[in-house]
């Protein structure tokens, strides 16, 4: 599948879900001393945000969990950045008590759209805790991944993430390979895991001890200052899915490592691209989209045959995998047509 095709395939997804196509953000530093307006504020030690799209019923939570969360750090500052919400997700923010600074973009443009949009506002030493609004913070989740942002070798930090069940959520993940595909499409996600060769690592010693991943899951990521300077902004060409990837990716590039820190603990109450098929067509457009920019032609096509025959193999199960498969497989014509409707 060639760049244009998947960059078809994934407007017309993005089209389909309201969600409209940014250029993509350049690699390089953010310009030194340039500071954000802030009126006299001190600054902040951690900014924390949170993009929503049609989220009030689960960010009051969030919301209120933020006060105990955020124990031990000095100064904090809460910006919720709304993606054209229908719900009253941001008149919602305004009025809570902790009192967010809420930005509307007016538009849906994506994840990574509104991160940059935030991460503008701040001051170039915070760090920013990137959040999605169906978390809830444990109490004094926030300190132990500012001690380890401390750290000159660390980029990003990540929670240890609950579900609703009271179970580890699996979110520390292998670099996207030929090898993870293929053990995915033949076994399946969960035996493939269990072996190790899956790009879920599941290993429940994994999950007991602080140290370097190589990704994680964008649920939940702080972001330290030096590595925001050295890495500059998220790429807004994914719009939704992978453009978390895609960043650690070059933090681990510029030098920096992924830490998790299981001390910090959050809960998570779980995305929707298992159950919605045009989400899960999304991620899987992105997922290719990703692999692509930095493997060749031959590659590529063995990774999305992968995906194809894995999604082929359990079309029966349902509309997502029937979703995932037309994703993986849609040639040029087809998705030139569909994003000019």
């Amino acid at each position: 599948m060639t760049s244009s095709t998947l960059e078809g395939l994934e407007e017309a997804i993005a089209q389909t879900l309201g969600i409209e196509a940014a250029g993509r953000i350049a690699d390089g530093p953010v310009e030194s001393g340039k500071q954000p307006d802030h009126e006299g504020r001190p600054a902040a030690t951690v900014s924390v945000v949170i993009v929503t799209y049609n989220s009030a019923s689960v960010l009051p939570s969030l919301l209120d969990s933020l006060p105990e969360g955020l124990a031990g750090i000095e100064r904090f500052e809460v910006i919720v950045v709304d993606n054209d919400s229908r719900d009253g997700s941001a008149e919602l923010a305004e009025a809570h008590p902790l009192g967010p600074s809420v930005r509307r973009m007016g538009r849906n443009a994506g994840y990574a759209a509104a991160i940059n949009v935030a991460a503008a506002t701040v001051y170039q030493d915070s760090h920013i805790l990137i959040l999605n609004p169906d978390l809830r913070l444990c109490p004094g989740a926030v300190a132990p991944l500012v001690e380890r942002a401390a750290m000159p070798s660390v980029g990003i930090a990540v929670p240890r993430n609950y579900g609703q069940d009271g179970k580890t959520d699996p979110t520390q993940r292998r670099e996207p390979s030929i090898l993870t595909a293929w053990a995915e499409a033949i076994l399946g996600g969960k035996l493939a895991a269990r072996l190790g060769w899956g790009e879920v690592i599941s290993e429940p010693t994994r999950y007991e001890c602080a140290g370097p991943v190589e990704w994680a899951t964008g649920a939940a990521l702080l972001v330290s200052a030096r590595a925001r300077r050295a890495v500059g902004g998220w790429d807004e060409s994914f719009f939704l899915y992978s453009e978390e990837v895609d960043y650690q990716r070059r933090v681990r590039k510029a030098g920096f490592e992924i830490v998790y820190e299981p001390r910090s603990q959050v809960i998570h109450a779980g995305g929707e691209s298992g159950t919605d098929p045009r989400l899960f067509a999304l991620m899987t457009a992105n997922k290719i989209r990703y692999y692509q920019r930095h493997h060749g032609p031959l590659q590529t096509a063995l990774f999305r045959l992968a995906i194809a025959v894995g999604e082929a193999a359990r079309s029966c199960r349902g509309s997502i995998h029937r979703a995932g498969l037309r994703s993986a497989v849609m040639p040029l014509k087809q998705a030139s047509d569909s994003s000019a409707r």
